[in-house]
């Protein structure tokens, strides 16, 4: 049924990937399908911002959460099944719809605490994917 997936995991915050991750493997062995594993850098901003940080300052990052990503795959998911790994950068619900297109994938998979009020006047990431996701979206609780 599903030959893409799209799962994302913010590195810096189990609560983000812990039951989301166990979910997409099951998927993706069950389906035999590829499964995308995203996770979202932000920006430095405005270039006003950016010239307080040193020079090569976002290279260094996007590096060393590409080898933290890569860890946390070898980690986590089980080596039959295919990988690829996306560094995204920018404003995350953003980031996984376009790498969602992008991909061509068919799922999503994305875990979500649950709401407080703040959520219910701005919206949290998960929400807006599902608003305006083009595939299916499985929203994990954690």
């Amino acid at each position: 049924m599903f030959k893409d997936i799209l799962v994302t995991v913010d590195l810096d915050h189990e609560s983000s990937w812990k039951k989301a991750i166990p979910v997409a493997v099951k998927e993706a062995q069950t389906f035999g399908a590829r499964l995308h594993v995203l996770t979202v850098v932000p920006t430095v901003g405005m270039s006003m911002v950016g010239q307080f940080f040193p020079k090569g300052y976002e290279k260094k990052i996007l590096e060393a959460y590409n080898e933290k990503l890569h860890a946390f795959v070898t980690e986590h998911i089980p080596s039959d099944i295919k990988v690829q790994h996306i560094i995204g950068q920018g404003t995350v619900y953003e980031v996984i719809l376009k790498m969602a297109k992008k991909t061509g994938c068919d799922l999503i998979v994305i875990g979500a605490h649950r709401p407080e009020l703040k959520d219910y006047l701005l919206g949290p990431n998960a929400a807006r994917v599902v608003r305006h996701a083009d595939c299916s979206v499985m929203v994990v609780r954690d």
